[in-house]
């Protein structure tokens, strides 16, 4: 079952040409699916579509199976979102702005205190929100997207402008959301290193059209074939003619030689070969594509 879904969405903003082109979104229930592409690729149009911040012109979206126009206020109920960057009151204090919200949402007061909490901001007390760090920022507008206690969670750069700390505490923030409070998260990002340590699903846009979908393993398995060995040694040219001997094609590059991934067996035994050839052998090193090799190759295919 997923949690939001759409079908062929399609968007313009001039006559000329497509942002979005029939996009097919899956967002499984109880994922974190990471949602991927640079920058003018079409993520936050696809978000802002989903969520009625766009009037939508072709397509359809679903939540639960359910159309999202015929039932937009009970849909938007369960779903949080952070779009862009953070909407808040400078003027007010933490508490404060949460307290509007909750006058709108019409949720339990306690709320307030178990968001602030589990965003880290408890200890804010009478300061400002206008005198927060960024990071402070970008926590009090998630504490406010978990206000009504939604199961969906919508995300968009919600790392911007966050120190390597910053980045930490929201990952792991995230992750507990989604395996104690069993909510699903989609999340955008360009940051796709951090992405890699958070989703268990990824949807690869560019140029508003969608190049890839499914789980993470999914993706790093297509790109398998890709990964690759690295040995470096005292005698380059004499260990490129033992490598082609055993039948194995290869290329030098600054110094270091680069095969396809072969069985353990056949590369112990070119390394017992070159020992006994004398040959000092510096690195043996399995390169795996890591999901920033695999979006560019797939963005630039």
């Amino acid at each position: 079952m997923y949690r939001l879904e759409t079908n062929q969405l399609t968007h313009s903003f001039s006559a000329k040409e497509n942002m979005l082109h029939n996009i097919n979104l899956q967002v499984p229930e109880g994922s974190i699916y990471g949602f991927l592409g640079p920058n003018g690729a079409g993520k936050t149009t696809t978000l802002r579509l989903v969520l009625g911040l766009l009037k939508k012109q072709k397509g359809e979206i679903l939540f639960l199976g359910k159309p999202f126009q015929k039932n937009r206020t009970e849909i938007l109920k369960k779903v949080g979102s952070l779009i862009e960057s953070p909407s808040l009151y400078s003027h007010l204090t933490a508490v404060e702005n949460l307290r509007v919200l909750q006058t709108i949402y019409q949720c339990p007061k306690e709320n307030m205190d178990h968001v602030l909490q589990l965003t880290g901001l408890s200890h804010t007390g009478k300061k400002k929100v206008g005198q927060f760090s960024l990071g402070m920022k970008q926590r009090l507008s998630i504490a406010v997207a978990l206000l009504h206690n939604p199961s969906l969670l919508i995300l968009d750069e919600p790392t911007n402008g966050l120190d390597p700390n910053g980045i930490i505490e929201m990952r792991t923030l995230l992750k507990s959301l989604n395996a104690e409070k069993k909510i699903t998260i989609l999340i955008s990002s360009h940051l796709l290193s951090e992405i890699e340590k958070l989703v268990t699903h990824v949807g690869i846009i560019h140029k508003g059209n969608m190049m890839f979908q499914g789980t993470l393993s999914q993706l790093t398995g297509m790109q398998q074939t890709s990964s690759h060995i690295k040995v470096h040694t005292s005698n380059t040219e004499a260990s490129v003619k033992l490598i082609n001997d055993y039948g194995i094609d290869c290329k030098v590059s600054n110094g270091k030689i680069t095969l396809p991934l072969i069985a353990q067996e056949k590369m112990a035994a070119i390394n017992r070969s070159l020992v006994l050839q004398n040959v000092e052998v510096y690195e043996i090193t399995v390169v795996h594509n890591d999901l920033e090799t695999i979006f560019i190759n797939l963005v630039n295919n």
